[in-house]
């Protein structure tokens, strides 16, 4: 477990009160070195500079593993929001994958930056160009992620869904992004998995040392509509030449969106307010991090895995959204109806 978590079940364990409008509402993210966190500590403090003083609403971002651990922080109430991958929320809103049970008390936000799947491999292993070289490998060592990561957690997924026998035909490493750059580049593995925010470190390193010797491998529409065969959270992302040093040729990879989850107990006016805030504070947030700038209103609720919290619904219909039927589990007042104007007149509680 994370210092940042340990702090913070301190900080709970010393309070016998509930939280109170005084104190922040919790962000959990991930590690220090990812993405998760930069973007976690921006929304807390355009959030804080936004509705502190005048709604009484703030968030407090903290380091955690990431999803898998930000699912379990939510069903504890250790934490009122979290930042994850979007296969995590369909997993835990059904209770699958690596999440034995049901989450019924998650509920999304909004759809956030694109993860991008970066499956890289030694040029020298490439046939086709496509994930589908990963077949013929036969007994090489390649990292999916470290171990009990989102990393390898989506890698096996995206595998399994294109029938690639990675067990049979991998001699499975387990590292941390900058660990793996380090041993592709060393000659101690073949390939790697860096799901990312495109450019991603890990990436630009491997492929300033390698060249041409490294390269990263696209999709087809048929491997795509495979990995969505299940949950239909994928698209196509392209990597344009020179996206990465010495990328010399445009690469279709694909991507499905990071989410920010929240927790069903928080009053649908906190979480109005706070959806209200990241939309109407878009270039602020891309300014303090890039990885930002690739949040589209329009896409605002596409590639969700877990329904949206009533306080989002209610922003997302004043902006005109058309909400889908299997987002909605709350009932929530149209706009323009009694029962919302009396809400917006609401005083927040926390």
């Amino acid at each position: 477990m994370s210092l940042g978590i340990s702090a913070l079940s301190l900080f709970l364990l010393s309070c016998a009160e509930p939280l109170q409008s005084n104190r922040p509402y919790v962000l959990t993210t991930a590690t220090t070195g990812g993405t998760y966190y930069p973007v976690g500590v921006a929304l807390a403090t355009i959030t804080k500079s936004r509705l502190q003083h005048t709604h009484g609403i703030s968030l407090a971002a903290i380091s955690s593993a990431g999803s898998l651990e930000n699912i379990k922080l939510l069903r504890d109430n250790q934490a009122q929001f979290a930042l994850l991958q979007g296969i995590f929320a369909a997993w835990a809103w059904r209770g699958e994958g690596p999440i034995s049970k049901p989450q019924p008390n998650l509920r999304s936000v909004s759809a956030m930056w694109q993860n991008v799947e970066h499956f890289a491999l030694l040029t020298e292993h490439v046939r086709g160009g496509t994930i589908a070289d990963l077949a013929h490998l036969n007994g090489e060592r390649f990292v999916l992620g470290a171990r009990n990561s989102g990393a390898e957690q989506t890698g096996r997924y995206i595998l399994d869904q294109l029938k690639i026998d990675y067990a049979r035909k991998f001699n499975l490493a387990y590292m941390g992004y900058g660990a793996t750059a380090d041993a592709i580049q060393d000659g101690n593995i073949v390939g790697m998995n860096i799901p990312a925010g495109a450019p991603v470190s890990a990436i630009t390193r491997a492929f300033a040392i390698l060249g041409e010797d490294i390269s990263l491998l696209g999709f087809t529409e048929e491997e795509l509509a495979a990995i969505n065969g299940k949950y239909p959270l994928w698209d196509f992302y392209d990597f344009p030449a020179g996206t990465y040093p010495n990328q010399t040729r445009a690469v279709r990879s694909i991507a499905h969106p990071n989410v920010l989850a929240v927790n069903a107990d928080v009053p649908e006016e906190v979480v109005y307010q706070i959806t209200k805030t990241i939309w109407e504070n878009l270039s602020a947030l891309n300014d303090i991090h890039k990885a930002t700038r690739d949040m589209k209103f329009e896409i605002a609720i596409k590639g969700l895995g877990a329904p949206l919290h009533p306080g989002a619904i209610r922003y997302y219909r004043e902006r005109g959204l058309q909400i889908p039927a299997e987002l909605i589990v709350d009932p929530v007042p149209e706009v323009g109806t009694a029962a919302t104007a009396t809400q917006n007149n609401q005083e927040p509680a926390q």
